[in-house]
């Protein structure tokens, strides 16, 4: 197995993706909850990471809503049905923690579904951003919940401070 990574500038600050085999497994928000250490990585350099980084840019500049690109999710078989479901919350849109264990068919599992968020390898990608409490109010969020304001209202094409 072999891994590599790069570092990309955001509107989020800088972005470490890493590529296991050459397939995108990580992307990770300077001081962020659950982050890897730097040594698992793997070597640097950003070859292998164009498409990824062409995407990112299209989604940072309004004009990509849907990533299309082979990911390498590594974690337990019920973290990956989490971040599964993730992948099917339409951009500008939000789901609750009990969204996601219903639709996982573990109505009871909103705890679970909350712990396997928060480790979710591929942020941004993977939109946990788009998971709140069910009260309705920003929970959690491995990037910081500033960061998670950020990107909601960057989908929902609203001032940062409009909403929650």
């Amino acid at each position: 197995m072999t891994r590599t990574h790069t570092v990309v500038d955001s509107p989020y600050g800088p972005l470490t993706l890493v590529a296991t085999d050459s397939v995108l497994s990580g992307l990770y928000m300077t001081e962020q909850r659950h982050r890897p250490a730097e040594e698992t990585f793997g070597d640097p350099g950003p070859r292998g990471f164009g498409e990824a980084i062409r995407q990112l840019d299209a989604y940072f500049a309004g004009e990509l809503k849907d990533f299309d690109l082979p990911l390498h999710l590594a974690g337990t078989t019920f973290q990956r049905s989490v971040w599964e479901r993730l992948c099917l919350i339409p951009y500008g849109e939000t789901r609750t923690y009990g969204d996601l264990a219903d639709a996982l068919g573990k109505p009871g599992a909103s705890r679970a579904v909350g712990l396997a968020n928060g480790k979710n390898p591929i942020g941004i990608i993977v939109p946990c951003h788009r998971v709140i409490g069910s009260s309705g109010s920003l929970t959690g969020y491995g990037g910081g919940l500033d960061r998670k304001q950020r990107l909601l209202a960057f989908e929902n094409g609203t001032p940062e401070d409009a909403l929650f």
